[in-house]
């Protein structure tokens, strides 16, 4: 189905208008959002989705409808993903949480550019190239296989990106505000809310070197892949500060999204070999294989990502690393005190601390392996306590 000229600038509109209202309404002053708040939007942002699917349905048809959905899910699914980095790499520049709905933002707009780029690019070489087809195939079989290794978000190292904005772009020692320059010593300097938006940027685009073959596997229609694609973005950032604090539950997402990347891996080889035209498959000719239909996707991608959530949620590791993990990082947030200075917030991430440690206390002694450096562990811990006791009579003196 071809989609008029006009049905592409009212969607683009769209997309860019949502984008501008998310900016001068939430992002542009800077605050902490609330779980509420965070829950709400989410919810408007998932619910235009799907309403813009269902448009598809009754519009499109259902192939077209199918199409769209299986595509909307998978990348949202590995934009969920996706959060577990976003989350890595600003820990690693310290970003107050004031701002990092500014970070975030950014990293959407660069993301939605770039996979723009790459859907335009990718569509030009599969119509010209039917061989393109297992290239993508190849991809995302490797990303397969990456995201079963045990350290694919290991929390204490930074990426390739993050390591190279480190060193080739020097930054000034403390942030000043949202600010992407400063002064410091008489001089023009960059500041490390630019650097973490270089570093969030850079690994957008290895994103959507995974993405992007992904969804062609699902649909070569140019409009539903531009669609899902932008759709599965919008309200990420709500997303992020919605279940930030569950990213580390869900212990299994990395083996749900290696199996549906390795299904949909197979599912292009497969379309490559029935169109094949290289000369050393089958003497030039098409393969007569089987061809996986659009609702066997769409079910079997469905399928595994409600097995791999639940199997996350009612995992007593994922409930044990979950609470280890939260402790750890809500205590680092707590002693930074350019992460929060709102003294309501701080002590709610202190709460959220002691809530955690208590579920530690009843851990299972199996699970107690999960606290890597126990004794850095129980200090900083000890350290939260303290400036938190300090907090406390400084404001009762007050």
């Amino acid at each position: 189905m071809d989609v008029p000229p006009f049905v592409w600038t009212l969607t683009i509109a769209g997309i860019i208008g949502l984008l501008a209202f998310d900016f001068f309404f939430h992002v542009r002053k800077a605050h902490t959002p609330s779980v509420k708040e965070s829950a709400i939007w989410s919810s408007i942002y998932v619910g235009i989705a799907l309403l813009f699917g269902l448009g598809v349905l009754v519009v499109g048809g259902t192939t077209m409808g199918a199409e769209y959905f299986a595509g909307y899910v998978t990348e949202e699914a590995l934009s969920v993903d996706n959060l577990f980095v976003f989350l890595i790499i600003m820990a690693s520049f310290r970003v107050p949480r004031a701002y990092q709905q500014k970070v975030l933002l950014f990293g959407i707009v660069v993301s939605l550019i770039a996979r723009t780029g790459f859907i335009f690019l990718g569509a030009a070489l599969i119509n010209s190239f039917a061989w393109v087809f297992y290239l993508f195939g190849l991809i995302l079989l490797i990303t397969a296989g990456n995201l079963l290794k045990p350290d694919s978000h290991d929390e204490d190292s930074d990426g390739l990106v993050v390591r190279l904005a480190k060193r080739f772009l020097p930054t000034s020692q403390d942030y000043d505000g949202d600010k992407l320059f400063t002064v410091e010593n008489g001089k023009r300097v960059l500041t490390p809310m630019l650097l973490v938006m270089v570093a969030i940027g850079g690994t957008d685009l290895l994103f959507a070197l995974d993405s992007i073959p992904a969804i062609f596997g699902l649909t070569q229609n140019v409009y539903i892949v531009f669609t899902a694609t932008a759709f599965s973005l919008m309200g990420l950032r709500q997303l992020f500060f919605l279940i930030d604090g569950l990213l580390d539950r869900l212990i299994y997402l990395a083996y749900g999204l290696a199996a549906i990347l390795g299904f949909i891996g197979v599912k292009l080889i497969l379309h490559a070999l029935h169109q094949n035209t290289l000369p050393f498959v089958n003497d030039g000719e098409h393969v007569n294989v089987v061809e996986v239909s659009t609702g066997v996707s769409l079910t079997v991608i469905l399928g595994v990502l409600v097995v791999t959530v639940l199997a996350s949620i009612f995992s007593a590791k994922g409930k044990a690393k979950n609470a280890v993990s939260g402790a750890k990082r809500h205590a680092i947030e707590y002693l930074d005190l350019n992460y929060e200075t709102n003294m309501a917030e701080r002590d709610k991430l202190f709460a959220r601390m002691v809530r955690e440690e208590n579920q530690i206390r009843k851990l299972p002694e199996k699970y107690k392996r999960l606290v890597h450096n126990e004794t850095e562990f129980l200090d900083l811990l000890r350290k939260a306590h303290a400036e938190h006791d300090k907090a406390q009579v400084r404001a009762a003196q007050e």
